[in-house]
């Protein structure tokens, strides 16, 4: 079942098995009005209504990386439904590197463990009776996971719909090389898998949202990597592209937020929560 958020342009997902009525939930997200610093659930609890109708327990809530464009929900989920929260390995490494730019103090542990699991490529999961495989695809940033279940693929921001192409790769610890060649690793999927994307922002020439393709729909006409695009020309076109992209608006409460598993910060002695605004960082 897909939930999207149109103020975010982001597409959340449960994944279950209905005869175990165990699921899962993929890229969650909690509303955030930016001008006046105020979080709501409203998203989040369209999926808790699922959930509870459909009578399901939740094993585990799954992050496809750290996003830059919404906050995560998982913390709130796991408080409403419990579920183990996982996400990359590798997002130490963007702990490391928005640590340092945000000037987070000794409290802000870079080590992973504001998560329950940490994957790794091939990891396995099991929904219920249904087995879940986590696939490294870096590039995006170098900490994301696309996740295999049955015939359908979760792609996080690896890829957008085949008229919109693929992701920014030039966030600290983005590499446009690695983004082509992880497509190139999803894309020796059958052509009959399923996609289903976080992301949809409507290509120029498309009046409705879209968030579910196939693999051979995005191998024959992807914009941006189908196939017969080499990869220095992806690369030309991607670092060209990027170049001239302005910063998602939500940037830095996002990654304040989700490299630490969807937690605010820790309040200050006042008691209250901030987050920073670093100047001419990114």
């Amino acid at each position: 079942m897909s939930f999207f958020d149109e103020a975010t342009f982001t597409a959340s997902y449960v994944v279950y098995d209905e005869v175990a009525k165990v699921g899962a939930v993929i890229d969650s997200v909690l509303d955030f009005d930016h001008a006046a610093g105020r979080t709501r659930t409203g998203s989040a609890d369209k999926i808790v209504t699922f959930v509870r109708e459909h009578g399901l327990t939740i094993a585990w809530i799954l992050e496809t990386h750290a996003h830059a464009d919404h906050l995560s929900a998982a913390p709130y989920l796991q408080k409403m439904l419990g579920g183990l929260l996982a996400i990359g390995a590798d997002i130490v490494t963007v702990q490391k590197v928005f640590g340092n730019i945000f000037n987070e103090d000794a409290r802000f542990a870079r080590d992973g463990s504001q998560f329950d699991r940490l994957l790794s490529d091939g990891d396995t999961l099991m929904i219920g009776g249904i087995p879940l495989i986590a696939l490294h695809v870096p590039g995006h940033t170098p900490a994301d996971i696309a996740y295999v279940i049955g015939d359908a693929l979760f792609t996080g921001d690896t890829m957008f719909m085949p008229d919109y192409g693929t992701a920014r790769a030039d966030f600290p610890g983005g590499d446009a090389r690695n983004l082509y060649r992880a497509i190139r690793r999803l894309m020796k999927l059958p052509d009959e898998t399923r996609l289903f994307l976080c992301h949809d922002y409507k290509a120029p020439d498309r009046d409705t949202f879209a968030w579910e393709t196939t693999m051979g729909a995005e191998r024959t006409g992807n914009v941006h990597v189908h196939e017969g695009v080499s990869e220095e020309a992806f690369v030309a076109m991607r670092t060209k592209r990027d170049a001239t992209l302005p910063m998602p608006k939500l940037i830095l409460p996002s990654i304040q937020v989700n490299m630490r598993g969807g937690r605010l910060p820790e309040p200050e002695d006042n008691g209250r929560r901030y987050l920073k605004l670093p100047l001419n960082q990114l």
